[in-house]
This record gives C-alpha cells, sequence and structure tokens, in this order.
C-alpha cells in the first residue's frame, strides 16, 4: 500500500519538526532525533493529537486576523 505522508509543502518540514519535538517535551514524552519505535501508540498519538490541535489554533487566529 503506498504512503500518502508527503508533505504538501515541503519548507514546511523543519517547522513541523521543530513542533513535534516541543510537543513531545511540554507532554513528557521523551522524543530523540531518528528512530523512535519504542514509542508507544498512546504517546505517538498524543504526541500527533496535540500538534494537529494547536495547528487548528493557529489557523483560527489568523481566520480571526489576530
Amino acid at each position: 500500500m503506498p504512503s500518502n505522508n508527503r508533505k504538501l509543502v515541503p519548507e514546511a518540514r523543519q517547522a513541523l519538526d521543530n513542533m513535534k519535538y516541543e510537543v513531545a517535551n511540554q507532554v513528557g514524552v521523551n522524543l530523540k532525533q531518528g528512530y523512535n519505535g519504542d514509542l508507544t501508540a498512546k504517546e505517538a498519538g498524543y504526541i500527533g493529537g496535540y500538534m494537529v490541535k494547536k495547528m487548528i489554533e493557529q489557523a483560527q487566529r489568523q481566520m480571526a486576523g489576530k
């Protein structure tokens, strides 16, 4: 099954990586550079979910003109 995990805006890769490590630090998950196969699905989902929440909040602020 082909992966559809490509970035629509490749220039955003570094910003997304920075956000991932920032969120992991905030929620207390030990995320390291490179392979993180030792994370539980719960931990990985928590990081991803919180990232989405932050991105939605940011988009809402931009749409509101703030």
